[in-house]
């Protein structure tokens, strides 16, 4: 599996982003596909992850309420939609996916920025 990552960039406090995560390679109807992120100094944590098959969603506790994460099955394309965003989310955001039964995240995109200045 192939994944490609966009749609971070420069944003104030409060405001909204949505990040892509474009699939190819396999059919994702027997994947997991998650978001994490890497702030500098600090290690990447889980943020949010999406089960193909059903559309079954998890999220961390500190993004519940403020983020979304959906599927479009026609473009294989993840989509983390970010709201009242806050400084404390500055990262390297980036797109992962975890085939069935491995418990393991084994293909991971190349990140996307997202900066939020207070």
């Amino acid at each position: 599996v192939q994944l490609q990552a966009s749609g971070g960039g420069l944003v104030q406090a409060g405001d909204s982003l949505r990040l892509s995560c474009a699939a190819s390679g396999r059919t994702l109807s027997s994947y997991v596909i998650g978001w994490f992120r890497q702030a500098p100094g600090k290690e990447r944590e889980f943020v949010a992850a999406i089960r193909w098959s059903d559309g079954e969603t998890y999220y961390t506790d500190s993004v519940k309420g403020r983020f979304t994460i959906s599927r479009d099955n026609a473009d294989n394309t993840v989509y983390l939609q970010m709201n009242s965003l806050k400084p404390e989310a500055t990262a390297v955001y980036y797109c992962a996916a975890q085939a069935s039964g491995t418990h393991r995240f084994d293909y991971w995109g190349q990140g996307t920025q997202v900066t939020v200045s207070s």
